[in-house]
């Protein structure tokens, strides 16, 4: 019986030890979320509540921020529509062409992986340096119409200058950048595949169109689902291209969001307003991504 119980007194003390090493371990890290993730959320929720200029006396609102943002400031809703307007635009086509280029990079492609290569570059390249080399092809004397100037002999529209042109640029330059990313998340789920079952359906007489929708698409589901949650993520945060290519105009044209917010924040140094904006895209952005899963429960074929 003694020996059972200095047994349990041994383990028991072990579990203490390894407990405070693991602590100690993690605790860089948990100081690191704390400090950096968890204070600052916290202060921008006791932000948003607040009439908050970044000099002079605060005085708390309620939500008041919340409703003038919703009622009474000028650029919210058309904000919040060309963020809407750039993920309705931006998420179907860089979907589909990464997933397009992941197809046509199969494993019969000679020199895929240079191909692969070349399309994650603008990935891994800086925004800002990507976004300056686009303004300076979108420009009247830019790259573009000096070549269409010289081999059609047409004049192009000045694009970042036309409200509907400017958030077309917006969308282009942003799939070339990130388009990267998505064709290699599927170019892996491809590689992934089961040769068992793709063999079964040409026995069974699949090919062409009827194997790419009925056998190969439904099998990368859960990529595909993974993808267009981060991308719509992502594009409903967009800053630096509008930010850098058009200031958010030509008007407010292409005035994101995330720039609205900036603004208040940065510009108009009304802190307690930028935050409760910077919460209604945090539930704005919560809210569609319930919605995909949700939904994904109808076309996502999870492998059991």
């Amino acid at each position: 019986m003694s020996k059972a119980l200095s047994a349990l007194r041994r383990k028991s003390t072990l579990r203490q030890v390894e407990s405070r090493q693991a602590l100690g371990f993690v605790s860089p890290a948990l100081a690191g979320l704390c400090l950096f993730t968890v204070v600052p959320v916290s202060l921008s929720i006791i932000m948003s509540l607040f009439d908050w200029p970044a000099f002079g006396d605060r005085t708390f609102v309620g939500f008041g921020n919340y409703i003038k943002l919703l009622t009474d400031t000028p650029d919210f809703w058309p904000a919040l529509r060309n963020s809407a307007v750039f993920t309705a635009l931006y998420v179907p086509f860089n979907i589909l062409i990464s997933l397009t280029l992941s197809l046509l990079l199969g494993p019969r492609i000679a020199g895929r992986n240079a191909f692969r290569v070349l399309f994650f570059i603008p990935v891994v390249t800086p925004m800002v340096a990507n976004v300056l080399v686009w303004k300076m092809m979108l420009q009247p004397q830019g790259l573009f119409n000096g070549i269409a100037v010289s081999v059609f002999g047409i004049q192009l529209p000045n694009f970042l200058a036309d409200p509907m042109w400017a958030m077309i640029m917006i969308v282009v330059m942003s799939v070339w950048q990130g388009v990267g990313y998505n064709m290699l998340i599927f170019s892996a789920a491809l590689e992934q595949l089961p040769e068992s079952v793709i063999e079964a359906a040409r026995i069974d007489g699949a090919k062409g169109w009827r194997m790419l929708f009925t056998v190969i698409l439904p099998m990368m589901s859960p990529s595909i689902f993974f993808a267009s949650v981060m991308t719509i993520i992502s594009s409903l945060q967009v800053f630096v291209q509008p930010q850098m290519l058009t200031g958010g105009g030509p008007g407010n044209s292409t005035l994101p969001l995330v720039m609205f917010i900036y603004n208040w924040g940065f510009k108009f140094q009304q802190l307690g307003l930028a935050a409760a904006g910077a919460w209604i895209l945090f539930a704005l952005v919560i809210f569609v991504t319930a919605i995909q899963f949700k939904v994904q429960t109808k076309w996502v074929h999870y492998e059991h």
